[in-house]
């Protein structure tokens, strides 16, 4: 008995090579944002960086250099923090695409064997029930193993997450107070 025809076969290569190249252009299309991404930040910092250079230039005593210095370090911290963001936001959803397709692929995969162990099932010699039960509880445990691993999975993307929000706010808050700080020393 085979459990699979020419036919059957050849779909199932075409399915895998659409699937890999599905995700290769997914991949791709992750690598084509970062690379935009990091033109744009070149462009937009080599002009702040003239136009600092020239602000710089203008200065005229000590502390009028501190007060352009600490004007300068919030807007920097807060690029740097977005550009991170930036970068978390591409790999997630880039991730987030890889995930779709190989949960679509297990799901797929999944219900061929169980549709395998149906059909052996129906067509198996009597007294191969039990035979059979321990595959079928075989696959179950499997996919209730698959949900356990994807659900902690999705948690523990989840916190990380939460604890990237969480870090980018606490570094620009301080950055904001090592500002005022800054500034406030300027002054005196």
């Amino acid at each position: 008995m085979s459990l699979m025809t020419p036919e059957q076969f050849n779909a199932a290569q075409k399915a895998n090579l659409d699937t890999l190249f599905g995700l290769t252009n997914k991949a791709f299309e992750g690598f084509e944002k970062l690379v935009n991404l990091n033109q744009e930040v070149v462009k937009s910092t080599l002009a702040e960086i003239r136009d600092n250079v020239q602000k710089a230039l203008s200065v005229k005593d000590p502390q009028e250099l501190l007060a352009l210095q600490a004007s300068l370090t919030q807007p920097f911290a807060e690029k740097v923090l977005s550009y991170g963001r930036h970068v978390y936001e591409i790999a997630t959803s880039t991730q987030a695409e890889f995930a779709k397709v190989a949960e679509a692929r297990y799901e797929a995969q999944s219900r061929r064997v169980q549709t395998l162990v149906d059909d052996i099932a129906k067509s198996a010699p009597t007294g191969s029930e039990a035979a059979v039960a321990v595959m079928q509880s075989a696959i179950t445990a499997a996919n209730a193993a698959y949900e356990t691993v994807h659900k902690a999975t999705q948690q523990a993307v989840e916190i990380v997450e939460g604890n990237f929000n969480v870090v980018a706010a606490a570094a620009s808050k301080a950055t904001q107070q090592a500002v005022e700080q800054t500034s406030r020393a300027a002054r005196k």
